[in-house]
């Protein structure tokens, strides 16, 4: 589909356990996950509108093809790891986009993950149930 002789910038986004490898191509805004179009990969509009936020931030809509391959977590981390990705991209193309980006919360990378289950207890914090008598 895209030639390797074809220049394009780069992005690893992370979230949860999402991992995505973001290649952006000048273009005309098609978006391409794991082989799939966009509307096949997501089945619901919010996780689109996540997808293309940084395109809004930084007044690019429909100028890059975006071509990633995203593995591990849910559809929601999934997401999120291809925004921060993009959000990377994007900021290889141009690094004036950086302010714009950061303001928006796009390049930091979010620490919350799943906490650990404690020994004693049915999950992270929930405890057996207590019977008085």
């Amino acid at each position: 589909m895209y030639e390797s002789k074809n220049t394009y910038y780069y992005g690893t986004g992370r979230r949860k356990h999402s991992v995505a490898r973001v290649r952006v191509y000048e273009g005309t805004g098609k978006i391409t996950i794991n082989g799939r179009d966009i509307d096949d990969y997501f089945g619901l509009e919010t996780l689109k509108l996540i997808v293309r936020q940084p395109f809004g931030v930084t007044e690019t809509n429909d100028k890059f093809d975006i071509v990633c391959t995203v593995a591990g977590g849910g559809v929601t981390g999934q997401a999120g790891a291809i925004r921060h990705g993009l959000s990377r991209a994007l900021l290889q193309f141009n690094p004036e986009f950086r302010a714009a980006l950061k303001k928006e919360g796009f390049l930091t990378r979010d620490p919350r993950m799943k906490e650990r289950k404690k020994y004693g207890l049915k999950a992270a914090r929930r405890a057996p149930q207590f019977s008085k008598r």
